[in-house]
C-alpha cells in the first residue's frame, strides 16, 4: 500500500516537472523567435547581426577639378533624337540589370555622393545560398562595368568608392537580407574633385553647351553625321601625352577641357553619337603603334544601315611634331574601317577587369565603309 502511494506521488511530481519544463521551453522559444537583432551590436541573446560590404573593382579614376563657369549667353540648343543603345546592359542577367537600373534611376539623387540606394530584400534568393555573397558580388561587378561603358555622360560617380552593403537580420532560425549601395564612412562616392550637386550640374551645363554646338545643323545621312562628330573631335581635342591632366579619362575632359587620352575620345564620341540617335559602343582592347609597341587602348564601333564599322578618333588625331595640319591620310586612317583593316593593329577585349564578365561586341563588317 505504502509502495503504491509513493509511486503515485513520484509520478505526479515527474509529470508536473516535465510540464513546467515544456512551458518554460515554449516561452523561451517565443522570446527568441520574436527577437530582431540590431546592426553590429551584440544584443541580449548574444547574437550579432552580420553586415558586410562589397566594393566594385577599380574601373577608371575620373578626376574633375578646376571647374569654371561658362557664360550662358548665345546658347545654341540641339533637340536630341537619342535612342540610346545600352549594348552592355543587354548582355546582363536579371540580377545585374536590377542593380544597373537602380543606379540609372537614381543618378540624380547620387549627385550628393552619399545617397543610400536601397534594394531591400530583392536579392534574398541569392544570399540564402551558401556562396550567395560571392554571387551577388559578381552580379554587382558586372552591373557597374556595363553601366560605366554604356553611360559616359554619368561621369561624376566613382565606382571604386561605391559599396554594396549586405545587412543580415536573424530572427529565430530565419534570416532576412537588406541590400543597398552607399559611400564609405567619412567619404563620398563622387569622382575626384567633386563635392556638391551644384558643382556637378554646372559641369553638366558646360558639356551640354558644347554638345549643342557640335550637333547643331547635323547633315542628313548617318555617315555624314558620324563624320561631322568625328571631325570635331579630331580638330578640337588634343591627346594628353603627359598623362597628368585633370579629367583625361572622362567626358568633361574631352568636351570642355579638350584634353584627354583615348578613353576620353571614345566616351565623347559615344556620347555625341547617342545624342544624335546613332548606335555606337565603346571598345576596350589593345593596339600596336607605329613602333610596334602594344598598349591598352579604347575606340568605338558605330552602326550605319544595320552594319557596324570601327572608328578610332584618337589615332585619327596623331601628334604632329613641330605642328602642322593633318592630311586626309591620317585624319581618316581609322574612320569607318572593317575587320580586315582593324585586325592589323587593334585587338578588342571584352573583359574590362580581371575576373570580370566577358562581353561581346557587335560583329563589324569585313570591309571598310565606302
Amino acid at each position: 500500500m505504502n509502495n503504491n502511494f509513493i509511486t503515485v506521488v513520484l509520478t505526479i511530481l515527474i509529470v508536473g516537472l516535465l510540464g513546467c519544463m515544456l512551458v518554460f521551453g515554449i516561452e523561451a522559444y517565443k522570446e527568441l523567435d520574436n527577437a530582431v537583432y540590431s546592426d553590429e551590436n551584440v544584443n541580449q541573446y548574444g547574437v550579432i547581426e552580420k553586415k558586410e560590404e562589397i566594393s566594385t573593382p577599380q574601373v577608371v579614376e575620373q578626376p574633375i577639378d578646376n571647374i569654371e563657369s561658362t557664360p550662358a549667353s548665345n546658347t545654341i540648343t540641339y533637340q536630341s533624337s537619342a535612342s540610346k543603345n545600352h549594348y552592355f546592359y543587354n548582355q546582363l542577367d536579371s540580377y545585374s540589370k536590377s542593380i544597373y537600373d537602380g543606379i540609372v534611376a537614381n543618378k540624380d539623387n547620387m549627385k550628393s555622393g552619399t545617397y543610400k540606394l536601397e534594394f531591400g530584400n530583392a536579392f534574398s534568393d541569392i544570399l540564402s545560398q551558401a556562396n550567395g555573397k560571392e554571387l551577388l558580388g559578381s552580379y554587382y561587378q558586372n552591373a557597374v562595368e556595363a553601366f560605366t561603358y554604356d553611360n559616359p555622360e554619368i561621369f561624376y560617380l566613382d565606382p571604386t568608392k561605391m559599396y554594396l552593403n549586405i545587412s543580415t537580420t536573424t530572427k529565430g532560425n530565419k534570416k532576412t537580407y537588406n541590400v543597398y549601395i552607399s559611400n564609405s564612412e567619412g567619404s563620398n562616392y563622387l569622382a575626384k574633385g567633386y563635392s556638391s550637386r551644384e558643382q556637378i550640374e554646372q559641369c553638366q551645363a558646360e558639356i551640354e553647351q558644347v554638345k549643342n554646338k557640335v550637333l547643331y545643323g547635323l547633315p542628313g545621312t548617318t555617315e555624314k553625321k558620324i563624320k561631322q562628330i568625328h571631325d570635331y573631335l579630331v580638330d578640337n581635342l588634343s591627346y594628353d601625352q603627359a598623362l597628368s591632366g585633370n579629367n583625361i579619362y572622362n567626358l568633361y575632359g574631352a568636351l570642355v577641357n579638350k584634353s584627354c587620352v583615348c578613353e576620353g575620345y571614345a566616351k565623347a564620341f559615344k556620347y555625341l553619337l547617342d545624342e544624335a540617335g546613332i548606335d555606337s559602343v565603346i571598345v576596350i582592347g589593345t593596339a600596336s603603334n607605329s613602333k610596334g609597341e602594344t598598349e591598352n587602348h579604347a575606340w568605338n564601333y558605330v552602326a550605319i544601315d544595320g552594319a557596324w564599322y570601327a572608328v578610332d578618333s584618337t589615332w585619327d588625331d596623331p601628334v604632329i611634331q613641330g605642328g602642322g595640319m593633318l592630311t586626309s591620310t591620317y585624319k581618316y586612317k581609322y574612320y569607318l574601317k572593317g575587320a580586315q583593316t582593324m585586325a592589323k593593329d587593334h585587338i578588342a577585349n571584352g573583359q574590362f577587369t580581371t575576373g570580370g564578365k566577358i562581353y561581346s561586341y557587335p560583329s563589324i563588317s569585313n570591309y571598310d565603309y565606302k
